[in-house]
């Protein structure tokens, strides 16, 4: 089962790398969600995921992290393998089914997902 859990190193927790990955990462927009993706030179994927206030209260912001963070858990095998990677929850994104979810990233992450994310230029 550790194949399935999401762990504190698999998170981006500074602002320089969601600032790097929004500048630098290739993009990829769903109805509901955007998603920037970049190398990190590390041997995992890490997961960012901001959602602005125009989603709705404190709840329901929470409750659309917690619904982008379980679809990443899940299907960490469809992730690109040494990348970080932000999601960006668009308006709507609140009232969204978690089989929804599942469909649009499957449709970001699936058959014509990179399989090689930008190298950072640094």
């Amino acid at each position: 089962m550790p194949l399935f859990s999401l762990k504190r190193h698999e998170r981006i927790k500074k602002s320089l790398d969601f600032i790097r990955t929004y500048q630098k990462g290739a993009k990829k927009e769903s109805r509901h969600f955007k998603v920037a993706i970049l190398a990190n030179n590390l041997q995992w994927s890490r997961l960012g995921v901001t959602v602005g206030k125009k989603i709705g209260s404190a709840v329901q912001r929470n409750h659309v992290k917690r619904r982008i963070r379980e679809y990443f858990r899940l299907h960490k095998t469809l992730i690109p393998v040494s990348s970080d990677i932000v999601f960006t929850a668009k308006p709507g994104a609140d009232h969204v089914h978690f089989a929804d979810i599942e469909t649009e990233f499957d449709r970001l992450f699936g058959a014509d997902a990179p399989h090689e994310p930008e190298s950072i230029n640094e």
